[in-house]
């Protein structure tokens, strides 16, 4: 079989593979975790004896889950035994729509809120608050195995948020909803509670791979233990990341140590590690590893590691000529470097810094695309419905896109079952057939997704009106879409009207990439030109630990290029009041490096 071929694969990922047991892996950047994640679940997925057992494998996002299985199939395995997707997912699928009757709160049934519906029910009840002035950013919380942690870290504004989230639980009670965190403690609680769900869990799952666990949050570690330890050994695992990117503290999630992780699921663990990078230049790992907080071992092994990298860091440059240094540093790097633009991204820390600057970059070199959050022409919530259906509507039936359309189908057909509507009638082979079908002629992208979508659910005998959670997200979808597409063209940008631009937001990167330090987690480019390194943003002013949160924020930057790395701490950041400008963020101000001028 193809999955027997591994001559790709190092002896530290041939070793972590062929472990028989249980394995803890610390795989530092660059490394081919990925790669070794893939062909580890497509090995299990070989030794499959039954049609009642599966392979799990949990991502920390949709996209990470559309790539593995991509890369599982691409080897040539059979992944109809293979369950893949977030861990929220896990426990809709697996925990709440089998076992939720079990639960006082949810036993006469339930429906998931996507994040738009839940921020316009805690707009409305911040509204009432004064004195201090709570936001719906201030309302941000998660829950462990036994309390609600808020996110929120001004001590004057919590009494208040303390009393709009019991509001806002209350009102989801009311209508028997449960948003995405109620999915993570209600799963947790029907675990707790019936242990026989983890027993039946750990006979279907014989091995359960986990991806990005420096992200993963307490409670998740939880559940995926009970089910692990309920297997006594018939269920082994995966667990793979990098400690020194654990950069969602903010939102609960921790590396859990080794030992920790190994005392929750009460079966042997091996550690494992894969320590050669492939990715950056020798020099660039040199340079993110003045970050490497758990010092962890990093060895350069990419075809390029002498390269003569450039890094360069930039203290000078004020805010108002930013825009022009970044066109300046972009065009060095395409016309003296020959680096190509889409190996090119601009990153910051906040998704406010980027979506203005990406449309001042677009109108200073228009002879480059971009790949920006302001450049988007739809709403990007990817929890609403009609945005998961718009990748259908806007992406090609290729045989290269296949599979990431039939995993798109089947999540859709799930969403449709949790509004209330039978889809027996409906397969993903199916619902691909009926999409493929539709040709709408409009040249607008909004008038095409509409003609689109109701095309489709005529043919499929749907009245989607009929089902709240539809239309409501419907409405919401077109009505934040609407708004943006006005804004995007009153700024200066016609064009994002056109049905064109619309099908490009699902295509590969094209342009040069503009994202935030926490969405290229997972990315690769040759050059990277990071900025609004400053204290107070790299990290957010409310993070814990801050040194150590600042640290893996640079390592993060550092670790993502593969030749060239620009550094920007720019000047005149004012903040609100009296306080003093923003200055250079701790870590990079205190490092002495050589840099380049």
């Amino acid at each position: 079989m193809l999955v027997s071929d591994r001559g790709a694969l190092n002896a530290e990922q041939e070793a972590a593979i062929a472990e028989p047991g249980s394995v803890f892996l610390i795989a530092c950047p660059g490394s081919g975790k990925t790669r070794t994640l893939t062909y580890k679940v497509a090995s299990e997925l070989e030794k499959i004896d039954s049609h009642r057992s599966f392979v799990a494998a949990i991502t920390y996002t949709h996209r990470a889950a559309d790539e593995i299985e991509e890369r599982i199939s691409g080897l040539g395995v059979d992944t109809s035994q293979l369950w893949i997707g977030t861990i929220h997912a896990f426990c809709l699928e697996w925990i709440l729509k089998p076992y939720g009757k079990y639960h006082p709160d949810l036993q006469y049934g339930f429906q998931v809120i996507n994040s738009h519906e839940s921020e316009v029910i805690l707009k409305r009840l911040c509204a009432t608050s004064r004195n201090p002035a709570v936001t719906t950013f201030d309302c941000d919380y998660y829950f462990t195995d036994s309390s609600m942690e808020l996110g929120c870290r001004t001590a004057s504004k919590i009494p208040s948020v303390h009393r709009i989230l019991q509001e806002y639980f209350g009102e989801l009670h009311a209508s028997r909803q449960i948003d995405f965190e109620h999915i993570l403690k209600y799963a947790f609680e029907i675990v707790r509670d019936n242990p026989s769900v983890s027993t039946i869990l750990s006979q279907i799952f014989t091995f359960i791979a986990i991806d990005e666990y420096q992200d993963t949050k307490q409670v998740q570690y939880s559940i995926l233990g009970a089910i692990i330890k309920a297997g006594a050994g018939s269920t082994r695992t995966l667990i793979v990341g990098d400690p020194n990117q654990s950069i969602f503290a903010s939102l609960g999630g921790y590396a859990i140590a080794p030992g920790d992780f190994r005392s929750l699921i009460g079966v042997p663990l091996r550690e494992m590690a894969l320590s050669r990078n492939y990715r950056s230049s020798e020099r660039i790992i040199d340079y993110f590893g003045n970050f490497n907080v758990h010092g962890t071992l990093i060895e350069a092994a990419s075809e390029h590691a002498a390269y003569a990298s450039a890094i360069t860091f930039d203290n000078v440059t004020t805010r108002n000529e930013l825009e022009t240094e970044l066109a300046r540093l972009i065009r060095h790097n395409i016309e003296v470097e020959g680096v190509s633009p889409n190996e090119i991204c601009v990153v910051a820390p906040w998704w406010i810094h980027l979506a203005h600057m990406t449309r001042r970059l677009v109108a200073l070199m228009p002879e480059y695309e971009f790949d920006g959050p302001g450049l988007v022409p739809f709403s990007r919530d990817i929890d609403n419905f009609w945005y998961k259906l718009a990748k259908l509507a806007l992406t090609e039936a290729s045989p290269r896109m296949f599979v990431l359309r039939l995993r798109w189908a089947g999540d859709i057909i799930n969403d449709l079952e949790l509004a209330g509507v039978d889809t027996s009638r409906i397969s993903r082979r199916s619902l691909l057939r009926e999409s493929n079908s539709i040709a709408p002629p409009d040249v607008e992208g909004l008038d095409y997704l509409a003609s689109y979508f109701r095309t489709l659910f005529e043919n499929l005998s749907i009245d989607y009106a009929q089902y709240r959670p539809l239309q409501e997200q419907h409405d919401a979808f077109f009505a934040s879409s609407r708004q943006r597409v006005d804004r995007l063209v009153a700024e200066g940008a016609p064009y994002v009207s056109d049905i064109a631009t619309f099908r490009r937001v699902f295509r590969p990167r094209t342009g040069i990439t503009v994202s935030t330090i926490h969405g290229i987690k997972g990315a690769e480019f040759d050059t990277v030109v990071a900025f609004a390194l400053l204290d107070g943003m790299v990290p957010h002013f409310s993070d814990a630990d801050q040194l150590d949160s600042a640290k893996k924020l640079m390592y993060v930057i550092g670790s993502r290029a593969r030749k060239h790395l620009h550094l920007i701490a720019e000047r005149g950041r004012t903040k609100k009041g009296n306080w003093p400008d923003y200055d250079t963020t701790i870590p990079l101000k205190n490092l002495q490096y050589a840099y380049d001028r």
